[in-house]
C-alpha cells in the first residue's frame, strides 16, 4: 500500500485516545504531520511523546461541542498556522444508550452536535479551497455500525451516524470535480481502553464477532489508506469494519 506521503498535513480530532490516537499515530509513523484535536492537554502531550518524532504532532486543545458555528473560522486559523491541509480524519464522538422513554432533547443535542454538526462544520472549513492542497485531499469520517444496527437504546447515537453517513454522500458529490475525495468508516465493537474497561464485553459480545473484536490498528490502516493515493477511485463510500458481525 502506499501511504500518505511525508510531509504531509492531516487534521485528526478525538487524538488524545482511542481510534483517532491510533490514527494520528499511524500517519506519524509514515511521516505525515498531524494537527490532533482533543480536549485532554495531557494525553495530547503522550501522544506527541509516544509518536517518536514529536515534531510531526501538534496539539490542539479544543472542545468541539463549544462554538460550532465557528469551527469553519478556527480551521481557517490552523491552516494560516500550519500550513495546508491534505485532509482530515473526525474521530471525536460520545455515545449513550438511552430508551425512547427517557429521550430528552437536550441529550440528543449534545450527541449530534459531537458526533454530526462538529464534524460538518470542520469539514466545511477544511473544504474552503483556500485551506487543503486541492486535488488529492480525502476526507474520512468514522461513523458506526449502530448506523445499520441501531440497537434498542441507541437512537439518538445511531441516528447521529446515520446522519453523518447521508452527508458523506452528498459531500462527496459537491466537491468531486475538484478531486477531492469524502469516505466514511463504519466500526463494530472496537478493542480500546475505554471498552476493555465495560466488564463482562468480552463475554456477552464475542459470539457477534467472526473475526473477534477489532481493534484500533485495523480502523487505523483503513483510515490511512482511504487518506492516500492508492485510493483514489474511492469517494462517497462507508466501509463497515466488523469482522464479520452483519
Amino acid at each position: 500500500m502506499t501511504a500518505p506521503a511525508g510531509e504531509r498535513l492531516y487534521l485528526v480530532t478525538g487524538a488524545s485516545s482511542g481510534i483517532g490516537k491510533g490514527i494520528a499515530l499511524r500517519l506519524c509513523g509514515l511521516g505525515a504531520r498531524v494537527v490532533a484535536i482533543g480536549r485532554d492537554a495531557d494525553r495530547l502531550g503522550e501522544l506527541a511523546q509516544e509518536c517518536g518524532c514529536p515534531e510531526r504532532i501538534h496539539p490542539e486543545i479544543r472542545d468541539l461541542a463549544a462554538d460550532i458555528e465557528l469551527l469553519p473560522q478556527y480551521v481557517k486559523g490552523l491552516k494560516e498556522k500550519y500550513g495546508k491541509f491534505h485532509g482530515m480524519v473526525s474521530c471525536a464522538g460520545i455515545s449513550e444508550i438511552r430508551p425512547l422513554q427517557i429521550l430528552k432533547y437536550e441529550n440528543g443535542k449534545r450527541i449530534f452536535d459531537i458526533n454530526y454538526f462538529a464534524p460538518l462544520m470542520l469539514a466545511k472549513g477544511l473544504l474552503d479551497r483556500r485551506h487543503n492542497v486541492g486535488r488529492g485531499t480525502s476526507l474520512v469520517f468514522i461513523a458506526s455500525i449502530e448506523a445499520h444496527l441501531a440497537d434498542k437504546g441507541m437512537s439518538f447515537y445511531a441516528g447521529s451516524k446515520a446522519a453523518l453517513i447521508a452527508s458523506v454522500r452528498s459531500i462527496s458529490r459537491e466537491v468531486a470535480a475538484s478531486g477531492v475525495r469524502v469516505n466514511a468508516i463504519s466500526p463494530g465493537d472496537i478493542l480500546t481502553p475505554m471498552t476493555a474497561a465495560v466488564e463482562g464485553m468480552r463475554n456477552d459480545r464475542s459470539h457477534l464477532y467472526p473475526l473477534g473484536f477489532g481493534t484500533v490498528d485495523d480502523v487505523a490502516a483503513l483510515a490511512v489508506f482511504l487518506l492516500s493515493d492508492e485510493a483514489k477511485w474511492i469517494t462517497g463510500q462507508n466501509y463497515i469494519l466488523d469482522g464479520g458481525h452483519l
